[in-house]
């Protein structure tokens, strides 16, 4: 049985990923994508835009550390690059504009003539990005090879799967209640808890990294 700590990381686990996957601050990209679809289309993408990122975070959940373990990449390195790399979105998400991270102009353009957008790039990079798959992997690591551990990252992984593809389906109505004033707020609020938590990655990987640090 679980105790109630495990629930608890679970549950910071899940906020966490969920401030970084961002699926709110998503949707002007979704709708942007997905202009001239029909409704099932629009409906399809947002299933394989969920299913992306369920596929890609649960892969690195499992195969994350192994990969760092194959390349001699020590985790607390990982972390504080990671880390680094999560404060460079924060940023670009305080100032309510897409990281060059998630996604280039070019990508841009080019989804624009995709018929598969769902998977890229909604799938991959915006949701599943390096953030993303950054923080997975950490948190798994943490679990120090207990499977029961591991697979109860699953959970966090779901809840964020699923909230994308509510966010989705409902992105023409989220889009009009909040409009895009309404949707730069909520992405300026997320990218603050990415910061403070980019900072945390950070500071615990140096002091792992240089003990000393901490005395």
């Amino acid at each position: 049985m679980m105790q109630a700590m495990d629930i608890l990381e679970l549950a910071k686990a899940a906020l966490a990923l969920f401030a970084i996957v961002d699926p709110v601050g998503v949707i002007p990209m979704f709708l942007l994508a997905t202009q001239g679809y029909t409704l099932a289309q629009s409906h399809a993408a947002a299933r394989i835009a969920a299913l992306t990122v369920l596929g890609v975070l649960t892969l690195f959940a499992f195969l994350g550390e192994p990969l760092l373990t194959f390349f001699g990449i020590r985790l607390a390195a990982f972390a504080v690059a990671g880390g680094l790399l999560l404060l460079l979105l924060a940023l670009s998400m305080v100032q309510a504009r897409v990281s060059p991270q998630r996604q280039t102009q070019d990508e841009a353009v080019e989804a624009e003539e995709r018929d598969a957008v769902g998977v890229v790039p909604l799938g991959i990079p915006l949701l599943a990005g390096p953030g993303a798959i950054t923080h997975v992997i950490v948190a798994a690591s943490a679990a120090k090879g207990e499977v029961l551990h591991q697979t109860a990252l699953l959970i966090p992984i779901g809840l964020v799967a699923l909230s994308v593809w509510l966010s989705f389906r409902a992105a023409p109505v989220i889009s009009r209640r909040l409009g895009k004033t309404g949707i730069h707020v909520v992405t300026r609020l997320m990218g603050l808890i990415i910061a403070a938590i980019s900072v945390e990655m950070i500071a615990d990987g140096l002091g792992k990294l240089f003990p000393g640090l901490l005395t």
